[in-house]
């Protein structure tokens, strides 16, 4: 195979050779050149044409989103964000994947991190790499969804939409950020479940990634703790860097988050989309569902289709919306989605099935 073409976008100097040198070394990843700045990227994008991009977010000229922006207006594009550890640094992250950014890694804080960032730089620019180009414009593009309008009884109450299903767990990887903040915020306030997302982010983002949610949903949306309560109408993220499984029963359940002992072994996942709705499954049988996004790998495709065997209900995002088939493909070849649908429809569905 041909190596994968990058353009490597930092002001830094220092960062630009750093990045080429350790990208370079195995001969999977070609730096065919690097920019300086958000214009100068623009115009090299148009005429090298690079597979990928790594793009920072804090640049002199023309900042990382403005550049961003950009792109995906005039040549989409996957590109993946290099975001400092800091609060705002991933607040502008979350804005960065509102916009189109397949995928992020944060930068090194110490020097002796620096192989690490781009070890999971390049496991990110792979998937990247396998990202439609035509998804990648279509996240913008995807139309509204109208939540269903609760049905109102002579007496003036909302009944609820069905009370079999008492939580949701929804899985995401690649491009699942952007795929969040299109099917959360029009779930409706009269959603009889509740929700818990399990999205595979670096430590550090998950917290933002949940105030970002909550700004644009009308359900609440809370970073998860130890303890919380599983309720209709809220939706608990789950903690990057811990295992969430549930304690109780069907309507008295809470979180409980563990860390877990030494480092998560290669190809695995903290938290884990299987381990969740693995234990979903095994406490609340029938009475779950699992949602399976956007993600490159196979995580959660065992646990939804555990889910299945119990009697719950399952579904995963079609090809046609999702930034990487890998997870709900997974999920499909082994029998454990009951329906695929693309991503504008799949909160009908819930509300639906629910």
């Amino acid at each position: 195979m041909p190596p994968i073409k990058v353009l490597v976008v930092d002001d830094s100097a220092l960062m630009r050779r750093l990045i080429t040198r350790f990208l370079e070394v195995d001969g999977e990843f070609q730096v065919i050149d690097t920019a300086s700045n958000g214009e100068e990227a623009i115009k090299k994008i148009i005429n090298l044409r690079p597979d990928v991009v790594t793009l920072d977010v804090e640049m002199p000229v023309m900042d990382g989103l403005t550049t961003l922006s950009t792109i995906m207006k005039q040549r989409p594009i996957p590109v993946v964000m290099l975001s400092a550890l800091t609060y705002e640094g991933a607040r502008e992250t979350m804005r960065a994947l509102s916009l189109g950014a397949v995928d992020f890694v944060s930068k090194p804080t110490k020097p002796g991190e620096m192989e690490a960032m781009v070890a999971d730089l390049k496991f990110k620019l792979r998937a990247a790499a396998q990202a439609s180009l035509r998804r990648v414009a279509q996240r913008k593009a995807i139309s509204p969804i109208r939540p269903v309008a609760p049905v109102i009884t002579p007496t003036g109450h909302q009944p609820r939409t069905g009370g079999k299903v008492g939580l949701v767990v929804i899985g995401s990887s690649t491009g699942g950020p952007a795929a969040l903040q299109q099917l959360v915020p029009v779930l409706p306030t009269t959603l009889s479940a509740g929700v818990v997302i399990v999205q595979h982010i670096p430590v550090g983002f998950s917290g933002p990634m949940s105030e970002h949610l909550d700004r644009k949903s009308k359900l609440k949306v809370k970073h998860a703790a130890q303890g919380d309560p599983v309720t209709p109408g809220t939706v608990l993220v789950a903690p990057a860097g811990y295992d969430l499984t549930f304690r109780g029963r069907p309507g008295a359940l809470t979180v409980n988050l563990d860390p877990g002992k030494g480092p998560v072994p290669p190809g695995g996942f903290r938290p884990s989309v299987d381990v969740v709705m693995s234990s979903a499954a095994q406490t609340c049988g029938a009475g779950c569902m699992g949602v399976l996004l956007t993600g490159m790998g196979r995580d959660g495709a065992k646990g939804m289709l555990e889910i299945r065997q119990r009697r719950g209900h399952t579904i995963a995002e079609a090809e046609s919306t999702c930034v990487v088939y890998g997870m709900p493909k997974a999920a499909y070849e082994i029998g454990a989605a009951e329906k695929v649908l693309p991503l504008y429809d799949i909160a009908q569905e819930i509300v639906k099935m629910i």
